[in-house]
This record gives structure tokens, C-alpha cells and sequence, in this order.
């Protein structure tokens, strides 16, 4: 829902910031405004005078997104700034794209760093990015960073095999938390082609995930209590704690053992057996 007052205020001031020499205009002997007159944003954003007049004084209809970009560009906001832009105008903020599979240095750097915790970046969208060590010997029957083994709603739906790892009566639950995410997440982007590609896809292939998304139930993950049931080291009760990266799209995945649990020395097990796996492989 768009905030006339807030937004008319956010305008006025990020105008008054702008100078004209800034845009390509020509300041003049006779300006008393500190910034960019009304009219002049205006010009540089594409539109009418009385459009824009009206922003300012809190009674103009909703911008569309182009018309955000636009003011965007010729109040030469900050990312911050715009996202807040269209927050203020009733607009998911932009998805910042970072390449597909791409993951920052900083965040590979801090997955090296957690050696005795299970951490993984996915995209919004639900698609495993990296993983370190540890949660790759903990989930390696469940997702992979492969192109093709990557999506977690994907293998869910439609390898019934990967539902093993979880007691049956979750599976439900893990349906329609994953459905629920995914949904909001396709809301944000604004049903971009990746997002449509994955869709058009679980709709064909599962008809489970077909009557959930009638549903229309939406919830972003945050935080969520798990059960893990491991091959080798037996049930793994686990907090997955989602952190949202700077990067954008990207989460930071951490799943730590709740305190006073077993989880603590099944995960210790776990890293050794999976250090001994990994370089039996290597070998």
C-alpha cells in the first residue's frame, strides 16, 4: 500500500540534495531552492509537471515500478534509497542480481571459516549455491550445489527419495513451508524468468505442489526447528537460523544444535566421518 505522506516527504528531501550541476543543469543567479526545482525532476524523470507536483503534496495516484526507476535515477538515489523508494510507493523493491550461482568472497571465506557448523547460501528462490564441508556430508542425500540437484523445492516434489532424510510425519509441514517461501519470494521478483522457469516446471511435474500453491499461503523463512535422519550418525534435531546476505537474493543458511541435545556430538561424529569420506574420495 502506498504511503502518500512518507513518500511526498522522502521526495521533497532527497530533492532538495540534488544540486542541478549534479544532473547536467545549469544553477543561475535567480535559485532559492537549495536542490532541483519540481519542475526540473520532473523533466529528467519523463513525466508531467502537475504528475509530480502532486507526489510531493501527497494526493497523486501510485507510481508505477518504471516511474520509480525513473525518479530513481534523477534523484540519483542510493540502492538504500531506491529500495526505500518503492517501499514508501506500495512496489517490491527491485531484486538485486548478482549472476546466476555467482556467491561473494566474503560469504565463501566465512563458509571456510565455520568448520564445525553446517552452512549453506542459497538464492531465493530456494537454489543451494555453496555449502560447506560439514553440511554437504549432512545433506549429501537431500541437495547439492549441481545445476541440476541444486533446487530445494525441485528435489522435494519431485525425488521422493530426498523425503527419507526427514520423519514422515514433517513431510506436510516441509511441503507447505517450502511452497510458502517460494511464494513470497516470486512476489519480491516480481515473476522474473527464473522464477517462472521453476514454476511452470514444479507445476508440471507435481501435483502435490500444484494444490499447495492454490493455497496462497505465504511465509518467508526465518527460523525453523528440524530433524535430520542421517545415514550414518542416526537423527539430528537442529535450529536453522536464515540470515539474509548483503548480496541480495543470497541467505546464509545455519543449522546449530539446540543446547542441552545430542546434536552437539552427532555433528562432531558426522565431520570426521565426512573428512574420512571426502578424502577416501580424493585419494
Amino acid at each position: 500500500m502506498i504511503n502518500r505522506r512518507e513518500l511526498a516527504d522522502f521526495l521533497r528531501r532527497r530533492r532538495d540534495q540534488v544540486r542541478p550541476e549534479d544532473v547536467g543543469l545549469t544553477a543561475g543567479p535567480r535559485r532559492r531552492t537549495p536542490g532541483l526545482r519540481r519542475e526540473e525532476v520532473a523533466q529528467l524523470a519523463g513525466m508531467s509537471a502537475d504528475y509530480y507536483i502532486r507526489l510531493e503534496q501527497a494526493r497523486g495516484p501510485q507510481p508505477s515500478a518504471q516511474m520509480l526507476a525513473s525518479l530513481a535515477r534523477s534523484l540519483r538515489l542510493t540502492t538504500d534509497e531506491r529500495d526505500h523508494l518503492y517501499v514508501l510507493a506500495g512496489h517490491p523493491p527491485p531484486t538485486v542480481q548478482t549472476g546466476p550461482g555467482h556467491v561473494g568472497p566474503s560469504l565463501l571465506h566465512l563458509l571456510d571459516q565455520l568448520t564445525g557448523t553446517p552452512v549453506q547460501v542459497l538464492n531465493d528462490l530456494g537454489d543451494v549455491l555453496a555449502q560447506n564441508a560439514l553440511a554437504e556430508a549432512l545433506f549429501s542425500g537431500v541437495c547439492s550445489v549441481s545445476e541440476h540437484g541444486r533446487n530445494v523445492a525441485w528435489r522435494w516434489f519431485t525425488q521422493p527419495s530426498v523425503r527419507a532424510a526427514f520423519p514422515p510425519e514433517e513431510h506436510d509441514y516441509y511441503s507447505r513451508l517450502h511452497v510458502a517461501d517460494l511464494r513470497a519470494a516470486v512476489a519480491r521478483r516480481g515473476k522474473d524468468a527464473a522464477s517462472d522457469r521453476l514454476l511452470h516446471r514444479l507445476s508440471e511435474a507435481s501435483e502435490e505442489f500444484r494444490e499447495l500453491w492454490e493455497l496462497h499461503e505465504v511465509a518467508v523463512r526465518r527460523h525453523t526447528r528440524m530433524r535430520v535422519l542421517h545415514e550414518a550418525v542416526g537423527p539430528v534435531d537442529l535450529d536453522c537460523q536464515v540470515l539474509l546476505a548483503p548480496e541480495g537474493d543470497h541467505r546464509l543458511v545455519l543449522y546449530t544444535p539446540p543446547p542441552g541435545g545430542e546434536a552437539t556430538g552427532h555433528l562432531a561424529l558426522l565431520q570426521v566421518i565426512g573428512t574420512e569420506r571426502f578424502s577416501a574420495t580424493g585419494s
